[in-house]
């Protein structure tokens, strides 16, 4: 591993990342080829990543973890905003991740756990804390 010590903590460190809005510090946390998979396909690469920060206004509250291997799903509450502030919308939200050589391969979001939790071959057992 690279950066970070388990693929949890380089979970968390991305998602400290994207709530801090440091495009930087979320690429060298990444993968050269980062895959960013949404509802309208998947995307790769780091200048992708930047694009997605900046037009996503997303903050992440985690609140349970759950890994296995190079699979971490991480269950919160997603909150979405303006650029000036104004809460655009907000709702639980799981995200998938694969962590490669300590960085992040792949990010995926969903709108309910199992749904994550099943895409990361991973079960409710697989919790490993609880944020």
């Amino acid at each position: 591993m690279s950066m970070h010590t388990t693929p949890v903590d380089a979970v968390h460190a991305w998602i400290e990342a994207v709530n801090d809005a440091d495009a930087d510090r979320l690429v060298a946390l990444s993968d050269a080829r980062v895959e960013i998979i949404g509802p309208r396909g998947s995307v790769r690469g780091a200048e992708v990543l930047r694009d997605w920060l900046t037009r996503a206004g997303l903050t992440m509250q985690a609140s349970r973890t759950f890994a296995r291997g190079t699979a971490v799903v991480v269950h919160g509450r997603g909150v979405w905003r303006a650029p000036d502030g104004a809460v655009l919308g907000e709702q639980d939200v799981a995200s998938r991740f694969v962590v490669e050589e300590g960085k992040i391969a792949a990010y995926e979001r969903f709108d309910d756990l199992a749904a994550a939790l099943a895409r990361a071959g991973l079960a409710e057992e697989d919790e490993v804390s609880a944020g």
